[in-house]
């Protein structure tokens, strides 16, 4: 029996859900407008503070100082993004549209769709995940399963499965890698739009039909991400800390990203691509390699790369692979889609509940930033100044932030500058404060809200340090998610 959704019950009513349904009445300019006055208003202490320091900047100029400003600003930049200026691609239509809306096909009204999941070992929880796919209320869906090769009774188990519930099994009889396995999956697949998930998941019922919605309501989307929190969020105050932090990289973040039709990464969780923007590349995705040497991670941000940079990269990639069936059979033209994010689109993900899982986890996270950055970092300037900032400067961060440790954590204490580090600290408590803030406004009474602040101190005492160990191993490739 599939386990019970998480989060399914009725929120209560919260001054977020009152001024939305306040703001939904009003006519979509003033809307608009009032969102945004809101916006700034609730970040003005921000906006003070930020006033305040950019002020002693001639005083007290240095790197470290320009890195906490532009920390701020960018925190700042994306809370008012997220706020103001995102909708729901499957609510409403979006404010801002392409000028060349005609030259993107228009899907039918209930377009056909092909959800597919590939799996490696994982016997104790397949079970949930491809109960809740098949549990979708949206018609005319053709569910996928790739078995990878699995040596614990996983296959056994999707075969019975497979019996009594309408999908496609799939078992490889060598280990093919993720990549791989869904490509398998996608040769079965000749419907309208690709869906896909992970092993560790559950989705909604609603989850499937609310991404296709927001791919029939706007023609120029060529993916649109779910929204991702924790299933095992009682699992312990590490998950906690990660379910509290999954809500805001996705509510804040992506939604950010979103408002520039720009979502950098959409997330493995729940992953929505129209057949048209992704099909071409399929080879060169599951063929990727990097450093000289096949590159096995990276698996959503890499194919979300292949979707917003197409117009630049597609013909390039096309010819590479030129004698794949993929491009052969049906040569798509390459288009400047826009990337998505739906809220109401729910997921759930059973997120490491052990330190060792979750380091490892976040190392793999971090090999597929790097990859990324040198695929995705090549064009996303052409997207525009806002999507380019954002790209750009989360990569800066990223970077930074090990150089940052190590001052604040190592050096200055070593030299006798304690003052140094327990004024970073505080920097980094107050930026945990703040998305905390966040998810407190979106869910008032409950109170993981104060995790998030462990998740700030958690991110740069201990998760900095591992951009420089995911270099260095770059080319060790197990993705099983049991690590082994």
């Amino acid at each position: 029996m599939t386990a019970p959704l998480p989060g399914t019950a009725a929120p209560p009513r919260s001054a977020a859900r009152f001024l939305s349904d306040r703001l939904d009445r009003l006519d979509a300019p003033v809307r608009r407008d009032v969102k945004r006055l809101l916006t700034v208003v609730a970040l003005l202490p921000l906006l003070l503070l930020l006033g305040l320091r950019a002020s002693r900047l001639p005083h007290g100029f240095g790197l470290p100082v320009l890195y906490g400003l532009s920390v701020l600003a960018g925190t700042v930049w994306l809370l008012y993004l997220a706020y103001s200026r995102y909708d729901d691609p499957a609510v409403r239509t979006l404010r801002a549209r392409p000028a060349d809306l005609d030259a993107f096909p228009r899907l039918p009204d209930r377009p056909r769709v092909s959800f597919l999941l590939a799996v490696r070992n994982e016997r104790a929880r397949i079970e949930d995940c491809v109960r809740s796919m098949a549990a979708s209320d949206y018609p005319d869906l053709d569910i996928i399963v790739v078995d990878d090769a699995s040596d614990d009774g996983t296959g056994e188990l999707l075969e019975d499965l497979a019996r009594r519930l309408p999908l496609t099994l799939i078992r490889l009889d060598a280990n093919a890698g993720k990549k791989a396995a869904l490509v398998r999956g996608c040769e079965r697949a000749d419907e309208d739009v690709l869906l896909f998930t992970d092993s560790d998941c559950v989705v909604a019922p609603d989850a499937v039909r609310r991404c296709v919605d927001a791919l029939v309501r706007h023609p120029e989307l060529g993916a649109v991400s779910g929204h991702c929190r924790a299933w095992n969020a009682d699992a312990g105050l590490l998950a906690r800390v990660q379910d509290v932090w999954y809500e805001g990289q996705f509510r804040v973040t992506k939604a950010a990203e979103a408002a520039v039709g720009s979502v950098c990464c959409v997330s493995g969780p729940l992953a929505a691509f129209r057949r048209e923007a992704i099909l071409n590349y399929l080879p060169a995705w599951a063929e990727d390699r990097f450093l000289g040497a096949p590159f096995r991670f990276a698996t959503d941000r890499q194919l979300t790369g292949h979707v917003l940079g197409q117009a630049w990269r597609g013909r390039a990639l096309k010819r590479r692979h030129g004698n794949s069936p993929f491009i052969r059979d049906q040569d798509f033209p390459e288009l400047r889609w826009r990337v998505g994010y739906s809220r109401s689109a729910r997921v759930w993900t059973q997120v490491p509940a052990r330190p060792a899982d979750f380091l490892r986890q976040q190392v793999r996270w971090k090999k597929s930033f790097v990859r990324n950055l040198f695929f995705t970092g090549g064009f996303m300037w052409r997207r525009g100044a806002a999507a380019a900032a954002l790209f750009y400067g989360h990569a800066l961060w990223v970077l930074a932030a090990p150089v940052l440790v190590v001052r604040h954590l190592l050096w200055a204490p070593l030299h006798l500058a304690g003052l140094v580090t327990v004024l970073y600290l505080c920097g980094v408590v107050l930026k945990g404060c703040v998305w905390g803030l966040a998810y407190r406004f979106d869910h008032p009474g409950d109170r993981a809200w104060r995790c998030r602040p462990l998740m700030s101190l958690l991110s740069c005492c201990v998760l900095a340090w591992l951009l420089p160990y995911a270099l260095l191993t770059l080319r060790r490739d197990v993705w099983a998610r049991s690590g082994s």
